[in-house]
């Protein structure tokens, strides 16, 4: 069992290196942006506008992922890729604005149309 899991987690000094160098430096900064963002004004419109621009921002790499498509999404049809986009969306509307609904129908439908075409 020990080497079941030594070979799954591979050398504990890579974990601790990540742990150290990569997951500890970036909450510092989480916990400092928490208790600094304590007091601010969810409704405010410097937040309505910063919202706005992180939201334009993620609108737009995913519209040139889904046109412009990298690596192996590439080898996915056009129809497919937008038929699932379309899929999420509808499945994210009518759960009443559920991203992970909408996320995980996108999926299956992207899955089982590459399944199915082959």
């Amino acid at each position: 069992m020990s080497d079941f899991v030594g070979h799954f987690f591979g050398d504990g000094h890579a974990l601790l290196v990540l742990l150290l160098a990569g997951f500890l430096p970036n909450e510092v900064w989480r916990m400092i942006g928490l208790w600094l963002g304590s007091g601010v004004d969810e409704g405010s419109e410097l937040l309505v506008w910063v919202r706005a621009v992180a939201t334009a921002i993620l609108a737009g790499v995913i519209a040139q992922i889904l046109v412009f498509p990298p690596g192996a999404l590439a080898s996915v049809t056009g129809f497919l890729r937008y038929g699932a986009v379309a899929a999420g969306l509808a499945v994210f509307i009518m759960t009443r604005r559920s991203i992970f609904a909408g996320v995980v129908c996108g999926e299956m439908v992207m899955l089982a149309g590459k399944w199915w075409l082959g």
